[in-house]
């Protein structure tokens, strides 16, 4: 092998296209940029541009808001605990706390605390703690033997004691 043999693979390296060089070579006349006005010019933007009537977006009226103070929970139902004790994640009889179910990877995130809904059934006798329960939620974990413990809301830094 010489140096002077050492060439490129077959079309890695691609020529650029010269546009706006005659009818001939396919990219004449408009350069691939369609018709003229606006939409030929470049940093134009004409999104929602209804040729001077009223958008469609600024016709609708506003709705809802958002609360800035909403606090968003984990939420975990009764069959996913289940199905999490099954796969060996979770032990029966053990502590389930928001930590515990990150670490086991039955949740991906904390969040602002945790939340335990009803759906499905609990067979594992379980010991949780949760920032809330729905009343179904807490009835099928004491009817398979474990507790619910609600846990205190995180207090916000700029709330007074």
């Amino acid at each position: 092998m010489k140096l002077s043999d050492i060439a490129d693979n077959a079309g890695s390296r691609k020529k650029r296209m010269r546009v706006g060089r005659g009818i001939g070579s396919g990219k004449g006349k408009q350069s691939g940029r369609g018709g003229k006005g606006q939409t030929a010019r470049s940093g134009v933007r004409i999104k929602g541009f209804e040729g001077g009537q009223m958008p469609m977006h600024r016709r609708l009226p506003k709705r809802g808001f958002n609360n800035i103070f909403r606090v968003e929970y984990a939420e975990i139902n009764l069959d996913r605990l289940q199905d999490a004790v099954d796969a060996k994640k979770l032990e029966a009889g053990s502590v389930v706390n928001v930590e515990s179910l990150v670490k086991a990877g039955v949740l991906r995130r904390a969040k602002a605390g945790l939340r335990l809904l009803g759906r499905g059934e609990l067979k594992a006798k379980l010991n949780i703690e949760v920032h809330g329960a729905t009343k179904s939620a807490i009835a099928a974990v004491e009817k398979a033997g474990g507790s619910v413990k609600i846990l205190a809301q995180p207090k916000e830094e700029g709330e007074a004691a």
